[in-house]
């Protein structure tokens, strides 16, 4: 299949899986996640009707930016503080933030802009993954929440892989439950919720997903980099 009818496909089963929520198709938006492939496919996916795409490696972030165009980008991958200059006031979202400090510094480097952020919330408490637990992230958003030139967008999560894509639900669903109590804690809106990849989205979709991370099932698949 072609860039453009894998993005087709994902993007009738994202208004499927919408349409059966009783949740109207606008509310989630589809993050193409271009890691390892080149500008080429994202201007392809873009031609097909792309408007966001996802980088997990900062090299490839600046390599391809100036490469494909007026799309929107999104940094979902672990940032390191001293990279932040080169993400900070340059995509509309960073998907993955654990850190006061690298808030801090991603506010410093933002240039005057103000920086929507996400939370990384590790559900399932995996030692290889980062991000923080459901029971630090309260005040982890607190203190990020108070950071001049940072917008607390709200929490990200990635649950561990499993063949049934059912078996992420529970995770889902206490994201969920804890951006509700992290919004009333703030006493301030957090509207989104990352989660759900290729093998998932869909029941991402149905426990009010509204950012889901698709990669594989647009781009197919390729090898690995590591910068």
């Amino acid at each position: 299949m072609t860039i453009a009818a894998r993005w087709a496909e994902v993007k009738a089963r994202v208004e499927a899986a919408c349409e059966r929520a009783g949740r109207a198709a606008s509310e989630v938006t589809i993050v193409a996640v271009s890691k390892t492939h080149p500008a080429s496919a994202v201007r392809e996916a873009a031609a097909a009707g792309a408007t966001d795409f996802g980088e997990n490696y900062v090299q490839e972030l600046v390599e391809k930016r100036p490469a494909c165009g007026d799309v929107r980008w999104h940094y979902i991958g672990r940032l390191q503080r001293n990279k932040a200059r080169f993400v900070a006031g340059q995509v509309a979202l960073i998907h993955a933030v654990d850190t006061l400090e690298l808030a801090q510094e991603l506010a410093k480097r933002a240039a005057g802009t103000l920086q929507p952020v996400l939370i990384s919330v590790n559900v399932a408490g995996e030692a290889t993954k980062g991000g923080v637990t459901p029971d630090t992230a309260p005040a982890l958003a607190r203190a990020i929440a108070a950071v001049p030139g940072i917008r607390l967008d709200g929490l990200m999560t990635m649950p561990p892989p499993a063949d049934d894509p059912d078996a992420s639900r529970p995770a889902f669903l206490a994201l969920a439950a804890l951006r509700a109590r992290l919004s009333d804690d703030l006493g301030q809106p957090l509207p989104v919720l990352s989660m759900g990849m290729s093998g998932d989205f869909e029941v991402a979709i149905t426990c009010g997903a509204t950012h889901v991370r698709v990669g594989t099932a647009i781009f197919g698949t390729r090898g690995t980099v590591s910068t």
